[in-house]
C-alpha cells in the first residue's frame, strides 16, 4: 500500500479510475497490483466510502 496515494480522496479517485479503465472488479485490481483488498477497503471506508460490486466503484 506504500505505492498508493495516502490522501483518501486522491486514493478514491485513483482507485475508481483504475476500476473504470482497467479492471472488471476490485479483486482483479488488488491481485494484479499486489494490494491487500481489506487494507484498501478499510482506508476508503474510514473516509466514508464503500465498494459497490454492481457499479465496480467506491461510492
Amino acid at each position: 500500500m506504500d505505492q498508493l496515494p495516502q490522501d483518501p480522496f486522491i486514493l478514491l479517485s485513483w482507485t475508481n479510475t483504475m476500476l473504470r479503465d482497467r479492471y472488471g472488479s476490485l479483486d482483479e485490481l488488488c491481485d494484479d497490483l499486489d494490494i491487500a483488498r481489506e487494507e484498501l477497503e478499510d482506508k476508503l471506508r474510514a473516509a466514508g466510502f464503500t465498494y459497490s460490486a454492481e457499479t465496480n466503484r467506491f461510492l
